[in-house]
């Protein structure tokens, strides 16, 4: 698969079929393992979560996070919903904790990217979970992580049970016009 095809046909997978391979995950992670890190410190460290409780329990997690993102009473339900979206795409999915060391976080995220790309070359979806805050910290603590290592995300990889959303048709709008981000020279001088 060309490059451009993939970053193309990438799109955020909310609900699998199955996970991936064990080759798979091995090619994705090395692909992963490619992208470039300062001072090529390799700062990252990956996990695969093949516990079903630990799986749930990391979903669970995530599921209370964002409930506790509704700004209001009313907004609740849409919030239930969405939150039921990303705890359901744990299930058939491979999780994979995507973590790393001080000083090692634009790195890390780099290699999550080349893992999302080699995933689409793979025929498979990805879908990202990050945490912040207290639920970080027990999601570290969960996972037996080191001092001073965090949790970049979670990576979930599997077949994709759906098409995900065309960029355009998104239900959080529609993509900005190509170009209209690009800047010349400062903030506002179109190229």
């Amino acid at each position: 698969m060309e490059l451009y095809d993939a970053i193309e046909k990438r799109r955020t997978i909310r609900r699998f079929k199955a996970p991936a391979t064990k080759e798979q995950l091995k090619r994705i992670v090395l692909s992963g393992t490619k992208a470039p890190s300062g001072r090529n410190t390799q700062p990252w460290e990956f996990i695969l979560v093949e516990d079903p409780a630990l799986a749930e329990t990391i979903a669970q997690i995530k599921y209370d996070i964002t409930l506790k993102m509704a700004p209001n009473p009313e907004s609740l339900e849409t919030f239930k919903k969405n939150a039921a979206i990303q705890k359901d795409s744990f299930k058939n999915s491979s999780v994979l904790a995507v973590c790393h060391h001080p000083m090692g976080e634009a790195g890390t995220w780099l290699a999550v990217e080349n893992m999302s790309l080699a995933a689409v070359a793979e025929g498979l979806g990805t879908s990202i979970a990050f945490y912040m805050g207290g639920p970080r910290a027990e999601v570290v603590k969960l996972l037996g992580l080191p001092e001073g290592y965090e949790l970049t995300c979670i990576l979930k990889i599997g077949l994709p049970a759906e098409e995900g959303y065309d960029r355009d048709q998104s239900p959080y709008g529609p993509r900005r016009p190509e170009y209209s981000w690009l800047h010349k020279n400062a903030y506002g001088t179109p190229l």
